[in-house]
Order: C-alpha cells, then sequence, then structure tokens
C-alpha cells in the first residue's frame, strides 16, 4: 500500500450518517450519506442509479423465497402422497398394468399433462385435463419466474414454467361421475400423484396412479398416439437438440450409428454457431470503435 502511495487502511475512516449496526439492506441509500477521509485524494463519489440495482435485488430476494416456499410446499406434499399410497386410497399401477386395465376393463387414463407435452404424444382413447398449464401471463412476478427458471437451467432442458390450472377439477367433475375409475398419468409421475389427492379430497374413490409416469412407459405398454414416443414428451430444449437426454441416449443406442451421426452433426453445428457468434461481436466492437475514434 505505501509503496503505491496509496493511504493504509488505519487512516482511512468512515462517516455515514445513517449507516447504523443492522442497516444494511438498506445500504445502497446511504452511500449518499458517506465520505471518506484520508491522506489520499480518494473520493467516495455517489452512485447513480442505487434505486435499478435496489430493484434487482429485491427481485432476486423474491425469487429466492419464491424458490425456497416451493421446496417446503413439496416436501410436505410427498408427505400427504406417501400417505395415500401406504393407506390405499391410491392404488399403484405400472405403466404396463395400466395398458392391461384400459385395455380389458375400459378404465378411463385422465392425462394431466401441460400442453407443451400432450401435444408430443399422448395414450390413445385417453382423456386430457392438464392439472398445470404453461404459465403465460406477462405480470412481474412471473417474468422473474420465468426468467430464474431459464437461467436456472430451462434453456438446456426446456421446461417451461407452469401454474395450476383452476379449472381443472370442475372440468374433471363435468366429465365423470365420482364413482368413475379414473387411471391418473403426467410425464414423471408427480403432478399425477398431486392431482390424486385433490381428486381423492372432492371425493373420487376409485383412483389409480400410473408410477413413474409415462416416462416409465416402452412402446408396447400404452398404444400410443402424436409424432413422438411417449419417452420423448417431456424432453426439450437444448439437450433434445443435441440428443443429450436420458431417453435419447438409449434410443440411439437402439438406433445405431446413424442416430448418433445427427446429433453429432447438431453439435458440430452449434459449436460453429457459438464461434460464427464470436467472430461477429469481435468485428462490431472494433468497426464502433473506428466510428467512435473519428
Amino acid at each position: 500500500m505505501e509503496a503505491l502511495a496509496l493511504p493504509s487502511m488505519n487512516s482511512l475512516t468512515i462517516s455515514c450518517s445513517n449507516l447504523q449496526k443492522g442497516s444494511f439492506a438498506n445500504l445502497p441509500g446511504t452511500l449518499h450519506h458517506c465520505k471518506f477521509y484520508g491522506q489520499s485524494t480518494l473520493k467516495f463519489r455517489p452512485l447513480h442509479g442505487t434505486r435499478h440495482y435496489s430493484n434487482v435485488i429485491k427481485m432476486q430476494s423474491d425469487s429466492e423465497d419464491y424458490e425456497l416456499k416451493q421446496m417446503r410446499d413439496m416436501a410436505a406434499a410427498k408427505k400427504r402422497w406417501d400417505s395415500l399410497i401406504r393407506e390405499g386410497k391410491v392404488k399403484v399401477l405400472t405403466p404396463r398394468e395400466a395398458g392391461y386395465a384400459i385395455q380389458l376393463s375400459d378404465k378411463t387414463l385422465l392425462d394431466v399433462r401441460p400442453s407443451t407435452e400432450h401435444q408430443k404424444a399422448w395414450v390413445k382413447g385417453s382423456t386430457w385435463i392438464p392439472i398445470f398449464e404453461v404459465d403465460d401471463k406477462v405480470d412481474p412476478g412471473t417474468l422473474s419466474r420465468k426468467v430464474t427458471s431459464f437461467m436456472m437451467g430451462g434453456w438446456w432442458s426446456g421446461v417451461p414454467t407452469v401454474s395450476y390450472n383452476s379449472r381443472f377439477l370442475s372440468e374433471v367433475q363435468e366429465k365423470f361421475p365420482k364413482d368413475a375409475d379414473l387411471i391418473l398419468a403426467c410425464q414423471k409421475g408427480l403432478r399425477s400423484l398431486a392431482a390424486c389427492e385433490l381428486l381423492y379430497n372432492a371425493g373420487y374413490k376409485n383412483l389409480f396412479w400410473v408410477q413413474g409416469g409415462l416416462d416409465a412407459a416402452e412402446e408396447e405398454d400404452l398404444a400410443r398416439e402424436g409424432p413422438q414416443p411417449l419417452k420423448f414428451a417431456g424432453i426439450g430444449g437444448l439437450s433434445e437438440f443435441l440428443g443429450w437426454t436420458d431417453q435419447q441416449r438409449v434410443a440411439g443406442a437402439k438406433e445405431g450409428w446413424g442416430y448418433r451421426l445427427v446429433y453429432s452433426a447438431r453439435l458440430i453445428a452449434v459449436f460453429l454457431a457459438a464461434d460464427a457468434l464470436f467472430i461477429g461481436a469481435q468485428q462490431l466492437g472494433r468497426y464502433i470503435q473506428d466510428l467512435r475514434s473519428h
């Protein structure tokens, strides 16, 4: 410090008229009242745009609180769902058993997946009523969750932000009586369990849950309709494009080299596109610098 002709930290004092112990949450707003005194000409200048920084921090805090609440709610829900299964209030079926039940006893499969998954593949003869649907709202809270979801892996997995379908129960009640035998399925098994709990509390007692969801189904287990296999309905994003999901790897092992070459070519294309964008950004930066210099 001395060799650089800077004052030592001990020679600096801080005078903050509004900065008190325990008030660090308001730090951006109090920086205007802070001054540094020392042997150098170092001055602490007011920061501009502190309101913007405060808003960003608040959005991050709200997002973290939302994620924490989701984790707590999920843990509590899993305990309730385990109780439903343990007490026999909801019967468990494998995908193959569900296929047999649909064919032999005319039970109805109720598909509770969101539209993004259902439009890719669905079980023939099933009824689709989503318990969660893709959230298309544009309010600040929803946008914040969408950005957080995208940054936390949505760009890779393609999983959209969803919200509860408030008409789910009423739509089920319109189509099925309380004594109907209903087989509930989603992509991985969690949302269908939530639907089982909701329907059981509403008076439906003949409920069956497809364990593992449609991800656990083989092609011969259930009669399928739609452009993709049932296992592929829940994948998306860059991972699907590159073929790096578990489902695609299993399929690739069966298909052979032709399947792998397609996704290898896509991976090379992504690298080339990234290089082109990087070079383009460099050229644009140099062009802007040249304009400023002239």
